[in-house]
């Protein structure tokens, strides 16, 4: 080790022996090496001092130059662990940075390296995330995987279907998410007589002016609730699906643009059925996830009575007790940011052997489409940003899977005669898949 200035303090990786330079304030500091990525404690100014150092501009200095780094905060070991609502699954897969590992380094295309969980930009969106879920929480009691699955898709720029009982409060979540998030919000009741321009508008003739113009429907939001979706027949909820695709609608040859962020978070109850008309595989392929919800726990429950049953004006308590805590433009810069999440070669394998094991899995007479390896590996970046990773892991894509493929794959006739489920069998293929080791 050695000290080339007296403010500054050189010393040598203990995993790759890498020179490494530091400023003297961070002596006593955690810092990570940029070719091992192994974390150390920077010495002492006074444990490398005496050592010697070759002058400047001579070969020897050149071949052993060091690299400036910067010191990690007193939360660089931070938990990196996954939220845990819609998986049980361990984080055994996750990258290990102990220094020292005798493994040999994987190619550059697949090395996890130079990646970290306490990057400025990564950990500002794991703050975001979890200031978002803690305002939700002033208004909206539980139902984790709603939460956590909305907020997924929305930050991928996809959409929700949601499979529920009436009554579990997912109006209140639009409204208290649009509340938190600074973004308009509406609710359609699809009907059995509802008609294609009563989502996306229709012109009317303006007396006034002598001409026609367009009136915007609900659809013209940005967080936008279609209740009991299949209700409709299938050209009315055809035209919701076609601006979820383009985010546009087309009227007498004009197009209109939806302004974005733009999430539909449609419903369907799993319960009655008559009158109702089943959305088909290829329209169900256009939402990102499948959340089926249950009833709270006794305890969620007894919450939600004391919050809720007190004749206080919702309106007033968005208001008064939820903060703004985004913007829309605030939104759709996290959403590119997510872009930029490392996806190792090895997890594209991975995401890749699950989504073509459903097509030749017994039990399944349809398997997923390619969109549907599309929405892991989006979903899977989004959920890193929020862990505070600017890399994924195979727990991302396990967490998101059964939303991501449950209305993607069809159970052919056998498994439906006896008795199996969609999810069960999900897991039992996901099972049967090894794991990478990144």
């Amino acid at each position: 080790m050695s000290s080339s200035t007296p403010d500054i303090i050189e010393f040598a990786c203990s995993g790759c022996g890498k020179k490494l330079r530091v400023g003297l304030e961070a002596a006593g500091k955690k810092a990570r090496c940029p070719q091992c990525d192994s974390v150390q404690v920077v010495p002492e100014q006074s444990q490398v001092n005496g050592a010697t150092h070759p002058p400047q501009g001579t070969p020897e200095a050149e071949s052993t130059s060091a690299e400036t780094v910067t010191p990690l905060g007193d939360d660089a070991s931070s938990d990196n662990d996954l939220f845990s609502s819609l998986t049980d699954a361990g984080n055994a897969s996750q990258p290990d940075p102990s220094p020292g590992a005798s493994e040999p380094a994987p190619p550059p295309s697949t090395t996890l390296a130079g990646h970290h969980t306490d990057s400025e930009a990564y950990s500002e969106t794991r703050e975001l995330f979890q200031n978002i879920t803690s305002e939700i929480a002033k208004i909206f009691v539980g139902q984790e995987e709603l939460v956590l699955g909305t907020l997924v898709a929305l930050f991928s720029g996809g959409h929700v279907l949601i499979e529920s009982a009436p009554g579990l409060g997912k109006t209140l979540f639009v409204r208290t998410l649009g509340r938190v998030l600074g973004c308009n919000f509406g609710r359609v009741q699809f009907t059995a007589d509802l008609m294609p321009s009563d989502i996306t508008g229709a012109p009317f003739f303006d007396m006034k002016a002598n001409e026609f113009r367009f009136r915007p429907g609900p659809i013209f939001t940005q967080l936008l609730l279609a209740d009991e979706i299949n209700r409709s027949p299938a050209k009315t909820h055809a035209a919701l699906l076609e601006v979820m695709q383009e985010f546009r609608v087309t009227i007498d040859g004009t197009s209109h643009k939806i302004e974005r962020p733009f999430l539909v978070m449609a419903t369907q109850n799993p319960i009655e059925s008559e009158g109702t008309y089943n959305l088909p595989e290829a329209q169900l392929d256009r939402f990102m996830f499948k959340l089926n919800l249950d009833y709270p726990s006794e305890l969620e429950e007894a919450e939600i009575l004391k919050q809720h049953s007190r004749q206080v004006d919702l309106g007033k308590r968005l208001d008064e007790e939820i903060q703004v805590i985004t913007s829309p433009e605030k939104i759709l810069e996290v959403t590119r940011e997510n872009g930029n999440v490392l996806i190792a070669d090895k997890l594209i394998d991975y995401i890749n052997k699950i989504v073509r094991l459903t097509r030749t899995w017994p039990q399944f007479h349809l398997g997923a489409s390619p969109r549907a390896g599309i929405t892991l590996m989006q979903g899977a970046r989004t959920l890193a940003a929020f862990n505070g990773r600017d890399y994924a892991v195979p727990d991302d894509v396990v967490q998101i899977a059964l939303p991501a493929l449950r209305h993607r794959v069809v159970l052919s006739a056998e498994a439906e005669v006896e008795g199996h489920h969609v999810d069960e069998l999900l897991t039992e293929l996901i099972r049967t898949i090894e794991v990478p080791r990144l």
